[in-house]
């Protein structure tokens, strides 16, 4: 996927929404999204250690921050199918985004997509612990870029 620049996260969420809306039921979502996960490229696996990797999710998930341009882009990669569509879901909304964007990011689609309603506890918990390291790396770049 190119890295496009002015797009915002409401777009990319918004486009995301629409994607998920073709889909009947809830085994045809969870293909598709297996199948975003499967569009993800591979992580580096110089970058799949320990400094990395999310905790609290139950499958091994590693997302990689860079920032450049005053904007923050993310690789990530998983073991798990469904936890690399997920991977693949947050990084196609958030990445390439200037970090107050991402730390200030209303991630509603995930609630329009009805991802929350249907994931597994540990998955939701997964989840959580993705968006929060996300946000976590951002605030860092923001705090950097202010220094």
């Amino acid at each position: 996927m190119a890295e496009l620049h002015n797009d915002t996260i409401e777009a990319r969420a918004r486009q995301l929404v629409e994607e998920f809306a073709v889909f009947d039921d809830w085994m045809e979502k969870y293909e598709y999204l297996i199948e975003l996960g499967k569009s993800l490229p591979p992580l580096e696996p110089e970058y799949k250690t320990e400094a990395f990797r999310i905790h609290g999710c139950q499958s091994q998930v590693w997302i990689r921050p860079e920032f450049r341009d005053g904007r923050v882009y993310f690789k990530g990669d998983s073991d798990a199918l469904i936890t690399k569509g997920l991977v693949a879901l947050l990084i196609r909304v958030l990445s390439g985004q200037p970090p107050e964007a991402i730390v200030n990011a209303r991630l509603d689609f995930l609630d329009e997509i009805g991802l929350k309603a249907h994931l597994s506890p540990t998955r939701k918990n997964g989840l959580a612990a993705m968006i929060e390291q996300i946000r976590r790396y951002a605030q860092a770049y923001l705090q950097a870029s202010r220094n």
